[in-house]
């Protein structure tokens, strides 16, 4: 990379976590230069405005939390039930961190943009496309492998584990008490070795 382009990374990693923890609005110019270490002027040789430094430590973090999760749809889990299984157990294993760096940096984003930063809105909505399609995407395919249910939704069950997992890490990082993310995980479980399993008779 070039200078300019590792001072821009440079800008993006180390703000990154603080707008997920302090806002995407909230956080002010000063906040940036002092996260960094450099000056106002820059930051805005690299970035035209704070809206475009924002845009950027969202794609970050969101891209940090699709890299992770997608491990779990990966080769290394052969069969469906086992994507699934995984992709439950990540959460499992990285609350405190998602909790450490914030909560979920897709749920913080949504909840922030929806009325005041429509650019921002609309990089999450596609985060939320990109990760319905790829539960999606794997329940199908269980579907032609006969591991899950035909007759089963597979929109409507991908759309359900992301309500599920955002609730309860919406609760959980409210009350300080893991419980209620572990509660939904529990039932993502439920719905998948009980209504999405195909168990032999």
């Amino acid at each position: 990379m070039s200078k300019a382009e590792r001072t821009k990374q440079l800008i993006i990693e180390k703000t990154a976590p603080l707008f997920n923890t302090k806002g995407y609005t909230t956080t002010s110019l000063s906040d940036i230069t002092q996260a960094t270490g450099l000056t106002k002027g820059s930051i805005y040789g690299n970035f035209e405005n704070k809206d475009e430094v924002a845009i950027a430590a969202y794609k970050y973090n969101s891209g940090l939390l699709k890299k992770n999760m997608a491990r779990s749809f990966g080769d290394e889990f052969p069969t469906t039930i086992d994507k699934l299984h995984a992709f439950v157990a990540f959460y499992r294993k990285n609350w405190q961190t998602v909790f450490l760096n914030g909560g979920c940096p897709l749920m913080n984003a949504a909840t922030e943009a929806d009325d005041t930063f429509p650019d921002l809105k609309d990089h999450v909505k596609r985060s939320f496309e990109e990760w319905t399609k790829r539960i999606s995407n794997a329940i199908v395919q269980g579907q032609k492998d006969k591991e899950l249910n035909e007759n089963a939704n597979a929109q409507e069950y991908a759309s359900l584990f992301i309500m599920l997992i955002e609730g309860g890490i919406l609760l959980s990082k409210t009350t300080g008490d893991e419980k209620f993310l572990n509660l939904a995980l529990d039932r993502i479980l439920h719905l998948i070795d009980h209504e999405l399993k195909i168990i032999p008779s």
